[in-house]
């Protein structure tokens, strides 16, 4: 029998519409038998997330405030959902042990964990599927360093017992059962967890989207969507900005071979975006997509013959490392050497830093440049299109944005432009519209 892990996202288990959305995309099919559930989100845009408003309850707990209030409003969120779904089932008990381990001081991650947990008995009990507990069968050591061989042992012969369950993403525990969370967004990697632990012939993530798209929908209107994607591809993008999925939900299902495909829980019959290894399907397009991030530095380098001092990028990247830094790309020519960093590390340490490469480095001359925005432009197609960098040139010239720099990668994945804060949008909708509006 074929079998689907399904992850619905927390726009996906909002309210209880939400919930109905969900539960008759699972009996649509009944290859999907393993749903991983996140915390309930906005409901409308001034609302909170239930995460975030378990955070505050605990920060007051932890500040030795009463926080009943807040765990009440908290309550009324999922007996909202309860109601609305006319489930025949009490969170007193829970909500009882969640007051009881907030007053004991019980930890942050097992605080934001409950918005998930509880998530997933709602969706059990409206299932009718067993609730597996991921704090039985995701597994973390004492540190919160997540142990994925040992998870997949314990959590492959737990789902051989269980031919359809819910297990609540964003958590697990160690040996003694605290527990520990991934970061934010974490519900996709408990997914795709599942999905290998399960040896899932397909990983659905169900969201407010339907798939990826090639580029910002804020600063692009309606972009197209991106049919397929490779992992390579999805990396790239995710790393420069593209957030539809956690970076690191990537590797269990890359390793197994599992794809992934991101759907619409408002808007099913979208057949969204698939995530595969390798692809013999050309992009529509000569790429696949556009994203880019804003609020880099650049610590431009000059040395008469930088070539020939072998370590000389040691040196650099080193005064980088000791001040915590971590550089995002590293263009250089003959007698120069540009590091490009987050802003918002470089900031506070700019001149302690450039004191260093000039001791170390006896650097002719050092010039820092803030405020720039780095843009990946993605596509395994590009490497059959020659001309792909010069129409990048030319469409940038056209609209009037000014190069900063321009760096491809060996693998002719991808290629990154640096441009102003100022003029990010501006080269993004160039971009764009050289490589997708003027083909479509």
């Amino acid at each position: 029998m074929k079998k689907i892990v399904v992850k619905f996202g927390g726009s996906s288990l909002a309210n209880a519409e939400q919930f109905r959305k969900a539960a008759a995309i699972m009996k649509e099919n009944t290859a999907r038998r393993y749903v991983v559930p996140s915390a309930p989100g906005k409901r409308f845009p001034e609302d909170s997330k239930v995460t975030d408003l378990l955070y505050q309850c605990y920060a007051s707990a932890e500040e030795g405030k009463d926080f009943e209030k807040e765990l009440e409003e908290i309550k009324k969120r999922y007996q909202e959902i309860i109601e609305g779904l006319q489930l025949p089932l009490s969170i007193d008990q829970e909500f009882y042990e969640i007051k009881q381990q907030f007053e004991n001081h019980a930890g942050r991650d097992y605080a934001a964990s409950r918005g998930e947990y509880l998530n997933g008995i709602l969706m059990a009990e409206y299932l009718g599927f067993p609730f597996i507990d991921a704090a039985q069968v995701i597994r973390f050591d004492s540190n919160g360093v997540f142990l994925p061989e040992e998870t997949d042992r314990i959590f492959h012969e737990r789902l051989k017992q269980e031919q359809y369950a819910v297990i609540p993403g964003f958590y697990g525990a160690d040996e003694q059962g605290v527990v520990h969370t991934f970061s934010r967004g974490g519900s996709d990697i408990t997914g795709s967890i599942t999905a290998k632990a399960a040896q899932a012939d397909l990983y659905e993530n169900w969201t407010d989207v339907s798939g990826f798209l090639v580029a910002d929908p804020r600063v692009i209107p309606d972009p197209q969507v991106i049919s397929m994607i490779t992992y390579k591809e999805l990396r790239e993008l995710s790393y420069m900005g593209a957030g539809v999925l956690h970076e690191d939900a990537i590797f269990p299902v890359r390793k197994a071979g599992i794809p992934i495909n991101i759907r619409n829980t408002n808007a099913p019959k979208d057949k969204g975006t698939m995530i595969v290894a390798n692809t013999c399907m050309p992009s529509p397009f000569t790429i696949t997509g556009i994203a880019g991030r804003k609020g880099f530095a650049s610590i431009n380098i000059e040395k008469d013959m930088m070539n020939t001092e072998i370590g000389f990028g040691r040196k650099v990247l080193g005064v980088f490392q000791d001040h915590g830094i971590s550089f995002e790309h590293v263009p250089s020519g003959i007698d120069t050497m540009t590091v490009f960093v987050k802003e918002e590390e470089f900031s506070g340490k700019e001149l302690l830093v450039i004191e260093q490469l000039y001791q170390k480095t006896e650097a002719d001359s050092i010039e820092v440049e803030k405020g720039l925005g780095l843009i990946a432009v993605v596509g395994r197609s590009m490497r059959e299109q020659r001309g792909t960098a010069g129409r990048i040139f030319s469409a940038l010239a056209h609209a009037h944005v000014n190069v900063k720099m321009i760096d491809q990668g060996s693998s002719e994945l991808n290629i990154i432009i640096g441009v102003d804060n100022g003029e990010f949008e501006t080269a993004v909708k160039a971009l764009y519209d050289i490589f997708v509006t003027i083909q479509l």
